[in-house]
C-alpha cells in the first residue's frame, strides 16, 4: 500500500486491507512488544466522511474496527504465549486530519481554545473508549495547548488511562516551540489518569536530552518512540526524507535506558 499523501494514512487500510493490519500487529507482537497502537493515528469522524462518504456512525465504527483488529491479533498471539499484550487506542493531533503538514509546527492552537480542540478530539476518543481497549495514546502532540485539551478531555472518561507523548524540534522543545519539560508538566500536573509521558516522532539524536530533561521532574515512567531521523520537507515535497546521517535507533538502546526511558518503541 502507497500511503504517502493520502488524507487517512494508514487507517484507509483499516477499509482497504484489515488482514494487513493484522500482520502488522502480529509481527510487532511475535518480536516482543508489550503494547501495540492502533491503526487508528490518522482516522476522525470528519475525516472517514469525507474522504469515505460514509455517515458519522460508519465512520464510529471504522474508528472502532482499529481496536477490534488489535484485540483479535492479541488474542491469536496469546494463545501461543503467557503473557497478554496491551492495546493502546492512537489519539492523533488535530493537525494531521488537516491534511496540510500543520501537525509538524502546531500553529493551529494559536486560533483555537482548548474547548475547540477538546470538541474535535471527543467524537475520536469517545468511539475508541467504546471498545473497552486497556489505554489510550496521545501520540505526536506538537503543543502544550493540545496536550493539556486532550488531558482535560480524558476527565469525561474517568475509568481510562492514557500516555501523553510530544512531538519534539530539538533536544529541548515541543515541535510547537515550547519548552518540552513544562509543556508535560502543565498537561499532566492533577491528572490521575496519564500514566507515562514523553516524546515521539523525532530524531533520535534528541531523545537522550529529552529524557534527561524530563527524568528529575516526573515520577511516571517514560515513553520514546522517535522515528529514523528523518525530516519533513514541507514546502517542496510534503514528505518525510531520509537525512542518511543518523545512527540506527538500535545503536542508542542503551543510552535511553540508562537515562531513564522505560517504554521504548
Amino acid at each position: 500500500f502507497f500511503m504517502q499523501g493520502d488524507p487517512l494514512w494508514s487507517a484507509r487500510v483499516l477499509v482497504e486491507n484489515p488482514e494487513a493490519v493484522k500482520q502488522v500487529h502480529k509481527s510487532f507482537l511475535t518480536h516482543g512488544s508489550d503494547i501495540i497502537t492502533t491503526a487508528t493515528y490518522q482516522a476522525s469522524i470528519s475525516g472517514f466522511c469525507k474522504h469515505l462518504g460514509v455517515t458519522a456512525d460508519e465512520a464510529r465504527k471504522l474508528i472502532q474496527r482499529g481496536v477490534h483488529i488489535a484485540r483479535e491479533s492479541v488474542d491469536e498471539f496469546w494463545d501461543k504465549h503467557s503473557n497478554s499484550p496491551q492495546v493502546a487506542g492512537s489519539v492523533c493531533p488535530y493537525g494531521t486530519c488537516q491534511s496540510d503538514g500543520s501537525e509538524y509546527h502546531g500553529n493551529y492552537v494559536d486560533t483555537m481554545t482548548i474547548k475547540n480542540l477538546m470538541d474535535w478530539h471527543r467524537p475520536q476518543i469517545q468511539a475508541l473508549v467504546e471498545t473497552g481497549l486497556d489505554l489510550l495514546a496521545f501520540e505526536t502532540i506538537p503543543a502544550q495547548k493540545e496536550g493539556e485539551a486532550l488531558v482535560q478531555l480524558l476527565k469525561e472518561f474517568p475509568g481510562t488511562k492514557a500516555w501523553l507523548s510530544y512531538s519534539c524540534k530539538d533536544g529541548s522543545h515541543t515541535s510547537h516551540n515550547e519548552d518540552f519539560v513544562s509543556a508535560i508538566m502543565a498537561a499532566v500536573a492533577d491528572s490521575e489518569q496519564i500514566i507515562a509521558v514523553g516524546n515521539n516522532c523525532c530524531s533520535p539524536v534528541y531523545v537522550t536530552s529529552l529524557i534527561r530533561r524530563l527524568k528529575p521532574k516526573t515520577t511516571l515512567p517514560i515513553v520514546i518512540y522517535p522515528n529514523k531521523g528523518e525530516e519533513w520537507i514541507d514546502r517542496r515535497y510534503s514528505e518525510w526524507q531520509d537525512t542518511g546521517n543518523v545512527p540506527p535507533v538500535v545503536s542508542y538502546l542503551d543510552e535511553w535506558i540508562d537515562s531513564g526511558a522505560q517504554w521504548i518503541g
